[in-house]
């Protein structure tokens, strides 16, 4: 018996092009796509190419808009320090928002990097998802990384968008 994961997964991968499309019918468009999957420049895909849209707008605005406003969105719970907190849709766009506010007045603005380094604690699902409303590029390192370990993450990411940046202005 095939279940419906299974049956998902192999779509996804037969026919990626109707799947994604089927997908992003669920999310918010500031602009459409003009393409799902554009693999003309193999492996340099590009995917929903011509559209415009906001993860962080998706993942909590457009919930909002559809009247989830006041379910929960967030749920933090830490046996280490026998902590739980639930942050709802509004209180969760809330705090991303004064965090993009901070990011913004400390001069971050769309396409600068972030690394956040931060434990696995509510405040670093915020900082992604500011960031990612300010549409900066972000890249989580586990806190308990020593200062050379950080170093060498920070080096990654600069030499990924490096390379990432040099084959958009290529293509």
């Amino acid at each position: 018996m095939t279940t419906s994961l299974q049956k998902e997964h192999t779509e996804s991968v037969e026919n990626p092009g109707a799947y994604w499309a089927r997908a992003a019918e669920t999310c918010h468009w500031y602009k459409p796509y003009d393409t799902v999957l554009d693999d003309s420049n193999k492996p340099f895909y590009k995917w929903f190419k011509g559209g415009v849209t906001n993860t962080c707008f998706n993942a909590l605005d457009f919930h909002i808009d559809n009247g989830l406003g006041e379910q929960t969105a967030l749920i933090y719970d830490s046996p280490v320090t026998d902590t739980s907190r639930q942050y709802t849709y509004n209180e969760l766009r809330d705090e991303v928002a004064k965090f993009s506010g901070v990011l913004e007045a400390n001069g971050v603005e769309k396409g600068d990097r972030v690394v956040i380094y931060m434990p696995m604690i509510p405040e670093a699902a915020i900082a992604m998802l500011a960031c990612a409303r300010i549409g900066a590029v972000h890249s989580v390192v586990f806190g308990g990384f020593a200062s050379k370990e950080l170093a060498t993450q920070a080096d990654v990411l600069n030499g990924l968008v490096r390379d990432f940046l040099s084959n958009v202005r290529a293509a």
